[in-house]
């Protein structure tokens, strides 16, 4: 089943016979206070960071991995299965598989601890860490060797709404398709690098919007059904095998700098031991020679393009707490307020917040 996907109608000039009013500045303006400071809640929630010890494990429960959306739901755990079924059996406890259809899905799984172990980006990995006591014990790598991928913009190759100067010049004309609110790619980096910058925020300036994954969102751009999509290089290319022909519809407006690499994190409850096994099986899936290297990397091939794993720790998450403080500093600098106190203790929270995260990335400990 396709990834979950939501629409929602902008503003007027909408093509079907049920137009919503055209919103006015002063609605605009005070739904853009209202979003950023949600955002801003978001992005700094939880504070004191680490939240209270979950419950014990019991030492014979299977170890539960959850798997963020790339495409449907059934395809990523198609994917995983075999990678996973071997690390059942390199730390000697079973492995069960939690693959759902949206980030939100994911999120939610890990704030009711029903995660012990999860294939994360960015900022969902940098809340796993600094919100539910979680560990980053690897990092993956890619075929393309770069240290990261890149966020995209994708339009229609053919006019009207296919250049940069349109879309800057008239943002209200054009259907956005974007990624969650969690996405790095799908919505952090595109707003904080690109929008923002020339004041636009995606979440009020476009005709409508469809929120989904990054296949989703290609696709509804391709089939005429939105203008503008946010993407990442490593999704795009993933498209390109799979659906050829709609590939050759689009074209990229925009990337951004490089995103550092999606991680996998494991619950700190787990004993150092277990983790250290854990990582150690990660680094060396698809590194041995012969029939059996081959196979593990033909796994990693469908997982994205894989090429393996490197060691990693929470430090690797600093990139993403940078992100994630850039984007709430930037909103709100642009926003609204009472006065200019309302504003400067909203920056001394963010800074606040922004300090404590390096903190606790810093804890290097087992």
């Amino acid at each position: 089943m396709q990834a979950s996907l939501r629409r929602v109608q902008k503003a007027s000039g909408a093509p079907d016979a049920f137009r919503a009013p055209r919103r006015c500045p002063r609605f605009r303006r005070a739904a853009a206070v209202v979003r950023c400071g949600a955002l801003l809640l978001t992005l700094f929630a939880g504070l004191p960071l680490l939240a209270a010890a979950q419950p014990a494990l019991q030492p014979d429960a299977p170890v539960r991995f959850g798997i963020l959306p790339l495409g449907g739901a059934f395809e990523s755990r198609s994917d995983w299965d075999p990678l996973l079924a071997e690390l059942s059996r390199a730390i000697a406890r079973p492995v069960s598989v939690l693959s759902v259809n949206s980030y939100e899905a994911l999120e939610q799984a890990i704030q009711r601890d029903e995660v012990d172990m999860a294939f994360l980006s960015g900022k969902m990995a940098l809340d796993a860490v600094t919100q539910r006591r979680m560990k980053v014990v690897a990092q993956v790598v890619r075929h393309d060797g770069l240290a990261g991928y890149r966020a995209l913009l994708l339009t229609r190759k053919t006019p009207p709404f296919n250049t940069k100067k349109s879309l800057l010049g008239e943002p209200e004309r054009w259907r956005l398709a974007r990624g969650e609110r969690q996405s790095v790619s799908g919505f952090i980096v595109p707003q904080l690098q690109f929008f923002l910058p020339n004041h636009i925020a995606m979440e009020t300036r476009f005709l409508s919007e469809i929120v989904g994954t990054h296949q989703t969102t290609a696709l509804a751009v391709a089939n005429n059904e939105a203008d503008i999509a946010t993407n990442n290089t490593a999704d795009f290319e993933r498209f390109k095998l799979r659906f050829p022909a709609e590939a050759q519809r689009l074209q990229v407006l925009w990337e951004s700098e490089l995103i550092p690499h999606a991680q996998i994190v494991v619950r700190r409850e787990y004993s150092p031991e277990l983790r250290r096994s854990v990582q150690t099986f990660l680094i060396g899936y698809g590194r041995a020679k012969g029939p059996r290297g081959d196979a593990e990397r033909a796994v990693l091939k469908s997982l994205h393009d894989l090429a393996g794993f490197v060691a990693a720790d929470n430090s690797s998450l600093q990139p993403a707490a940078k992100l994630a403080y850039q984007l709430a500093k930037q909103n709100a600098m642009s926003a609204q307020w009472v006065n200019d106190e309302a504003r400067q203790a909203r920056l001394k929270r963010i800074e606040s917040g922004y300090a404590e995260q390096v903190t606790v990335l810093r804890d290097l400990s087992p």
